[in-house]
């Protein structure tokens, strides 16, 4: 029998440390809170950079 693993599966990714201003982490809870599935604030944050990363695409 398998032993079960705990903590996150292994994806093809790296951590990162940032710091980041109160008011900044403020506004990124206020924004993430009028999502409809309330992301996380490693959520949100990948999505403003995605979204970022796709507007800038190109310039």
């Amino acid at each position: 029998m398998e032993k079960n693993k705990r903590g996150r599966p292994s994806v093809d990714s790296e951590a990162i440390n940032l710091r980041l201003p109160r008011e900044l982490i403020e506004a990124i809870d206020d924004r993430r809170r009028i999502e409809s599935d309330l992301p996380t604030r490693p959520e949100m944050i990948r999505r403003a950079l995605m979204q970022w990363l796709d507007l800038t695409a190109g310039k």
